[in-house]
């Protein structure tokens, strides 16, 4: 199953154009990032710049879309960053989640990816044949 662990860091949504990371913090992370990928279930992780930095929202209403750029002032939680991991259940997601050297402003939030098998049969042949010719079908993730 594969899970997104996505970091929701404290100072990140007031932070101004041009923030980086403490560097003590980066290395702490990369060797947390290392023992997933020993581990074998990283799948890809990144990081984002705050909103501040070069960002957009892309909002929709009556078909049309808005552009808005950012930072975005109304903004309490903004994403810092994402893993994408591959375990057998949510308890390993959320074990693997424990594990990140996060500061006391900081949130990890753990979601599972859609699979085939939360979907029924008509609806799983209907994406079969729509996504045959291609090498990724949503929520196959095997």
């Amino acid at each position: 199953m594969h899970y997104m662990m996505i970091m929701f860091p404290g100072k990140y949504a007031t932070a101004k154009a041009g923030f980086l990371p403490d560097p003590q913090a980066m290395e702490a992370m990369g060797k947390y990032n290392e023992e997933l990928g020993k581990a074998g279930v990283l799948v890809t992780l990144n990081g984002l710049t705050p909103p501040a930095t070069m960002s957009a929202r892309v909002t929709f209403k009556g078909g049309k879309s808005k552009v808005t750029d950012g930072p975005f002032p109304e903004a309490k939680e903004v994403v810092g960053g994402f893993w994408i991991i591959n375990v057998n259940s949510r308890e390993e997601a959320v074990e693997w989640a424990s594990r990140i050297p996060g500061a006391d402003d900081e949130m990890v939030e753990v979601r599972r990816f859609f699979d085939m098998s939360d979907f029924d049969p008509e609806t799983v042949k209907k994406f079969e044949k729509q996504f045959e010719n291609d090498e990724y079908v949503p929520g196959n993730q095997k």
